[in-house]
């Protein structure tokens, strides 16, 4: 006899592993993760880039009924072949996984699945359609919209062909997937906005936000030692991220070779610090210009912010909540960003970031605060303040019970 489906057997599906929770997207994965697993009963598949990390099964293990770490398909260019083919995002065919597919298929064949927890549009294609139980898929930002930015700024034609096309596509694909789930999921409220004004027909389709929190007693400034290398010399304003993510790349290149010359006519001394993993040659590049400094991966990024005279988050593209703001944040560390990178943070401008857009007005927000120390720590202050009271993950995630439908079945 077939076992009715139990609403606490959560099938959650990643496209990459939560762990090492060490980038924005594995940040929330990895808490999504921890939260669902401490109510119910967690199958984990997801997909993982080259060789498992030490560690990783064991870490995802700890707190799961079972797990699978697949490979994701290391060609891109087979995927945008295939994408042509099948008519779907080139985003979605690079994460197409046979051995994941079949993990899916066994799980939901062995076990009561209830509901089934997508982090990520690209994984929705691992959803059955003859599956009739609960799907909650979090979105988290509106990646179409991510492709239409791509191709406004893109000026070589047959990649801004491209871009256009996936936005195209992908769009249409997010929305199928908006109606063929119970609940969808948006980082803010900003972007569940957005994804509902792009909807051809939203009648039907449920769409909230749930925000990124931070561990505000992991990033506490007394938590570790400055770096010592940023003690000696001038200011230090610093830039965290991933540094093979494209718009990371175009926003410290900005910083760098356009904002750097005027904050060092008035500090010369003055030193732009990226750090994070990956860099790819244009950021490796920007090393030396400029009073520029790459460090490339760090094994840990708090004795950065802690040794930093500022932050900076000069994106031109961004969606959703940005971990990096937050962790500064968190770190009571002067932040200057850009009106997209203060998208979803709770905050005022000039009390707990100070926001600016262009050249000339990055530089002059930050040689403000390398100017006025006393304004600059208590700006960082009442940054962690308000992290601390409204951003903490157990406060973010609070309505995930109901999300999950637990509350009803309780």
């Amino acid at each position: 006899m077939a076992r009715l489906p139990d609403p606490h057997e959560v099938l959650f599906l990643a496209h990459r592993a939560p762990w090492p929770p060490d980038r924005g997207d594995r940040i929330r994965s990895w808490h999504l993760l921890r939260a669902l697993a401490a109510q119910a009963r967690v199958h984990c598949g997801c997909l993982v880039e080259g060789a498992v990390e030490p560690g990783q099964a064991e870490a995802i293990a700890a707190i799961t009924a079972s797990h699978c770490l697949a490979r994701r398909p290391s060609s891109l260019g087979w995927a945008g072949i295939s994408a042509l083919v099948t008519g779907r995002p080139v985003s979605v065919s690079a994460f197409a996984s046979a051995h994941l597919a079949r993990w899916v298929r066994q799980t939901l064949l062995e076990r009561p699945i209830g509901t089934i927890f997508v982090f990520s549009g690209q994984m929705a294609q691992y959803v059955p359609d003859t599956f009739a139980g609960r799907v909650v898929m979090d979105f988290v930002d509106v990646d179409s919209a991510k492709f239409d930015a791509y191709a406004a700024q893109t000026r070589f034609w047959p990649l801004r062909a491209i871009h256009a096309r996936e936005a195209r596509v992908l769009s249409v694909f997010e929305q199928r997937m908006a109606h063929r789930a119970d609940l969808s999921l948006l980082v803010t409220g900003e972007e569940r906005d957005l994804f509902v004004a792009r909807m051809t027909n939203p009648a039907g389709a449920m769409v909230e936000a749930l925000h990124n929190g931070i561990d505000a007693d992991y990033f506490a400034p007394q938590a570790v030692v400055p770096e010592p290398a940023l003690a000696r010399g001038g200011p230090a304003i610093v830039f965290t991220g991933q540094m093979d993510y494209a718009p990371n790349v175009a926003a410290v290149q900005l910083f760098a070779q356009s904002v750097m010359p005027v904050i060092r006519d008035r500090h010369p001394d003055a030193a732009f610090v990226i750090v994070g993993r990956a860099p790819t040659a244009e950021v490796r590049a920007l090393d030396g210009v400029a009073g520029t400094r790459v460090t490339g991966a760090v094994l840990d990024v708090r004795p950065w912010l802690a040794a930093a005279d500022c932050v900076v988050v000069p994106l031109q593209i961004a969606r959703g909540v940005q971990n990096k703001v937050l962790e500064a944040m968190a770190m009571a560390r002067p932040i200057v960003l850009t009106r997209a990178a203060a998208t979803g943070i709770c905050g005022a401008d000039g009390v707990h970031f100070a926001v600016a857009d262009g050249v000339a007005a990055l530089a002059s927000r930050v040689l403000a605060l390398l100017d006025d120390r006393a304004t600059a720590r208590a700006m960082g202050a009442a940054a962690r303040a308000l992290v601390c009271e409204q951003a903490g993950w157990d406060q973010v995630l609070a309505p995930l019970p109901a999300m999950m439908g637990w509350a009803d079945a309780a």
